[in-house]
């Protein structure tokens, strides 16, 4: 195959393309070669190409090779063009839905691959795909990790087509528009990037058709390559695209003018430009009353600092400022720390990486398992380690309070990431106390300050309140649906109406 130029045209002579092909295919036993001979006066040979498995044969049976072995009649073989022999064939004996001209070895090669059929007549420079793709799918189920009390039980599945349907059954609008690439240079992966028309900003949709263009890698096996290769800054733990399984919640992503893009063979399409609002919103906001709503995006605000910052305070104040407490806390804490032998930063980075060990071993296994697991070796550790002496109450509670915070947080990227940084606080607030976690703090802020998301800053609206702040309405409350009128304004998109 290496010494075959995939850049050729295709032959007249139906031998030497087969002869070619095989040469590809070699050792491909999946690949199927089918030889036809057709037309009812004289014998027309055609050559049938496919992949066993990727393709519905009964309909390339019924509507293809059937038509054409009892229909084609042409009275004079010899003195017809190829382009009628062709049109012919194209325009009277085919019945399948998407029919396409074909040139060159390489798109023969494409197609095949991608579940299509190719037709190749003798005497034609030129092929026919076939519409045939039909492979094995999981069924549209709600998604595990983004499971709500109200709102809809489907979700996008491996199949890109699917998930474009899903999109559009919510969608009915001719503004919404479905660009298609291919990434991977073996994968051939199918990529759609999605948008309204008239909505979205043109500006952050060439910079996304342009970085997913620009992307030269062998293969994209999950939209994860897809987000790393086109955001802004790839050493930031924070992620810079959103990514969900829900439909809905990518519906309302295009209504407010952001762009999706949706990668064949994975549940979960992308969502750009991000901001660090966007993680802390769940699309269950919007389906319950507005004032429960805003109670509960408040709670997750508040279990924000909880999640980063807990266990390091309880390191800081511990080793270096007991102080602060309350005298009745402080004598407690100095009581039953008399007979720990590990000091308050190595308490609490053990309990952490057991935590970590506890979720990573339940996400492991199966599911009814895997929470007994979570919910018993968590009280079972936490326990034993108490009556053993390594390691304080207080210090079980704070760590299973940061624990809990965690799981409010609805994007499990963004948790994932400030459980991280987690570790970070507790080694700064280990060596410099209270001063370590205000460094820190200060480092993490100019850090956000400077990251944007497709040319977006991470923490619009907060920074640029005076230029954007009509979006302080939608962040730590949700407004009305009535009074979202307006579309967010760091997208600067055309049209204002909203529709969540």
């Amino acid at each position: 195959m290496d010494n075959i130029d995939l850049t050729q045209n295709i032959h007249e002579d139906l031998k030497k393309n087969e002869q070619v092909l095989r040469t590809i295919f070699k050792n491909a036993d999946d690949i199927i070669f089918r030889k036809i001979e057709a037309g009812k006066s004289q014998k027309l040979k055609m050559l049938l190409l496919y992949v066993d498995g990727m393709t519905t044969k009964e309909a390339i049976s019924d509507y293809a090779i059937e038509t054409i072995l009892s229909g084609l009649d042409i009275s004079n073989l010899q003195n017809i063009s190829e382009t009628k022999l062709q049109d012919t064939v194209v325009k009277s004996n085919i019945a399948t839905s998407e029919v396409q001209i074909i040139t060159t070895i390489q798109e023969i090669v494409d197609k095949i691959l991608s579940g299509e059929t190719v037709l190749l007549i003798d005497r034609c420079k030129k092929g026919i795909m076939l519409s045939s793709r039909g492979w094995p799918m999981r069924g549209i189920q709600e998604p595990s990790a983004e499971t709500l009390i109200r709102g809809a039980r489907d979700g996008f599945n491996e199949t890109m087509k699917v998930n474009i349907t899903l999109i559009r059954r919510r969608l009915k609008d001719p503004k919404l528009k479905v660009k298609y690439a291919q990434v991977g240079n073996r994968s051939k992966t199918d990529i759609a990037i999605m948008y309204l028309e008239d909505v979205v900003n043109k500006t952050v949709l060439e910079t996304v058709v342009e970085r997913i263009n620009n992307i030269n890698i062998d293969a994209v096996l999950e939209s994860s390559y897809i987000e790393e290769m086109i955001e802004d800054d790839s050493y930031s733990p924070f992620p810079q695209l959103e990514n969900t399984e829900r439909p809905d919640a990518a519906a309302s992503a295009l209504l407010e003018g952001r762009v999706v893009i949706a990668v064949d063979n994975t549940p979960s399409v992308l969502i750009a430009p991000a901001i660090l609002v966007s993680f802390m919103q769940s699309s269950e906001d919007y389906y319950e009353r507005w004032m429960p709503s805003c109670i509960t995006r408040m709670i997750r605000y508040l279990a924000l600092p909880i999640v980063m910052l807990l266990p390091a305070l309880y390191v800081a104040v511990t080793q270096y400022h007991p102080n602060l407490l309350p005298t009745q806390l402080a004598l407690y804490v100095a009581a039953s720390r008399a007979n720990v032998p590990f000091p308050p930063y190595f308490e609490a980075l053990l309990m952490e990486l057991v935590i970590e060990l506890v979720r990573e071993a339940s996400l492991r296994i199966t599911s009814p398992v895997g929470s007994t697991i979570g919910l018993v070796g968590g009280l079972v550790i936490g326990q034993s380690s108490v009556e053993a002496g390594l390691i304080t109450p207080i210090a079980v509670i704070v760590v299973a309070l940061t624990a809990i915070a965690s799981f409010t947080i609805p994007s499990y990227n963004f948790s994932t990431t400030l459980r991280m940084i987690r570790f970070g606080f507790i080694i700064l607030a280990s060596t410099l106390g209270l001063f370590g976690i205000s460094l820190g703090l200060s480092f993490l802020i100019i850090h956000l300050c400077t990251l944007k998301s497709f040319g977006v800053p991470y923490l619009t609206p907060f920074i640029s309140f005076v230029e954007h702040r009509r979006d302080l309405k939608d962040t730590v409350i949700r407004p009305k649906i009535k009074t979202m009128v307006r579309k967010p304004q760091y997208l600067h998109v055309e049209k204002e109406r909203k529709n969540v």
